[in-house]
């Protein structure tokens, strides 16, 4: 028997996931706005498509739904495909008739043959989890289309810049939990395991609106010194010179262009919209001017993960913060025997984030939670929150080492 709340949850996600299509005029379903991200269109369908993929094809051997639209909605998608999917009304009538069906079966015991994976529900929690990455996908999708749309604004309290202060919490050198524990988790998650880290300070809380604006008017963007090469490489190629949603009004005064439209920029709140490369350079920049920040860096998810453990972090789950390395199987990881299930950004050029945003489900909201994306992302709901060496060892000598600590973590 699947308990109720699970069903639950699968219905106010399927409720969600299509609200976001409803409410879209039929134009914008199927179009791209970001050559990274697929058409909200494309996200519905492949919401539908896993669901068929593991109930009807895997659970019940009925793979002609599925085997349909694999060719549009498997794991790796053709851009050139989304302009032939159906229109807005097919999309949803179709998306509609599944989800209710598959809620009708999931709730009658009976309508589905005995399976490991419907034990104490654990499909159930697992669509959950799935639909919700993709609802906040969808929604990057809208904000990309916001952008797009821009929109004039007149500032009525201007952002003023406020450099970042050395303000951190030190971790102690030990052995601290990696992983979930959770049987109802993404194959990323696992296995838990305890891994060993050397001490070091994690900023209170993620770089503001206000500290960025700091590293912008000191010629963050212009300063080439800051920037790794593929960073200024990257800046360079889409002419970069502010957060991806900022721009100016006729005072010279900055607002963000949001999922409803512009707004002010509040300068207490964590910076959003930012990429791996901008948060790169932030972090030197920060090591380079500002008092007690020497040795700033972007931190690895597992000094992250062990100072969340350790309830050091301040105003998480705001933005999704950029670690330093790439996503990675986690030792002794077992890859999944479904195909569906695995995690496809194991190719060294995702790094990785952690956290959770303002958007993210709470289904997805626990410590272990990993997400990444490519260095150039910034539609992401992405942040930043920096790392710094032990309080009492800033001599030039342990800098070094640290940096070369940092470079082979």
């Amino acid at each position: 028997m699947i308990e109720p709340q699970s069903l639950g949850a699968l219905s106010n996600i399927h409720q969600l996931i299509t609200r976001l299509v409803e409410d879209l005029p039929a134009a914008d379903v199927n179009r791209q706005y970001h050559p990274d991200l697929p058409s909200t269109g494309w996200l519905l369908g492949r919401s539908i498509y896993l669901e068929l993929w593991w109930l009807r094809e895997k659970i019940l051997g009925d793979d002609d739904l599925s085997g349909r639209v694999r060719h549009f909605f498997a794991q790796s998608r053709d851009p050139q495909q989304e302009q032939q999917l159906p229109p807005k009304e097919h999309l949803l009538n179709w998306a509609l008739e599944v989800q209710d069906e598959h809620l009708s079966r999931l709730a009658n015991p009976g309508r589905l043959p005995p399976h490991p994976w419907l034990k104490q529900g654990w499909l159930v929690d697992y669509l959950v989890q799935v639909h919700s990455r993709i609802y906040e996908q969808m929604l990057s999708v809208r904000h990309a289309r916001a952008i797009t749309q821009g929109g004039k604004h007149h500032v009525k309290q201007p952002l003023h810049a406020s450099p970042p202060v050395a303000d951190s919490t030190e971790v102690s050198q030990g052995h601290y939990r990696i992983g979930a524990r959770n049987e109802v988790a993404f194959d990323n998650e696992q296995p838990m395991q305890m891994v060993e880290m050397r001490n070091f300070r994690i900023s209170n809380k993620p770089a503001d609106n206000a500290a960025w604006l700091a590293f912008l008017q000191d010629g963050g963007y212009v300063q080439d010194c800051y920037w790794s090469k593929p960073g200024r490489d990257w800046k360079q190629r889409h002419a970069v010179t502010s957060p991806w949603h900022w721009r100016q009004d006729e005072n010279g005064s900055w607002y963000a262009l949001g999922l409803n439209g512009p707004m002010d920029l509040l300068p207490d709140l964590p910076v959003s919209g930012i990429s791996w490369h901008e948060a790169q350079a932030y972090a030197n920049w920060v090591a380079a001017h500002v008092e007690g920040c020497s040795g700033a860096a972007l931190p690895h998810e597992y000094h992250w993960e062990a100072a969340a453990r350790l309830g050091a972090l301040q105003d998480g789950g705001r933005v999704w913060e950029w670690c330093s390395n790439p996503l990675h199987p986690y030792q002794d990881y077992e890859t999944p025997v479904d195909a569906e299930m695995r995690t496809q950004e194991f190719d060294g050029e995702h790094p990785a984030l952690r956290g959770g945003c303002i958007h993210t489900q709470p289904a997805l909201r626990r410590i272990s939670i990993r997400n990444a994306g490519l260095p150039g992302a910034g539609y992401l709901f992405s942040g930043v929150r920096l790392i710094f060496p032990p309080a009492l060892e800033e001599e030039a000598l342990y800098i070094e080492q640290w940096q070369q600590f940092l470079g082979n973590s």
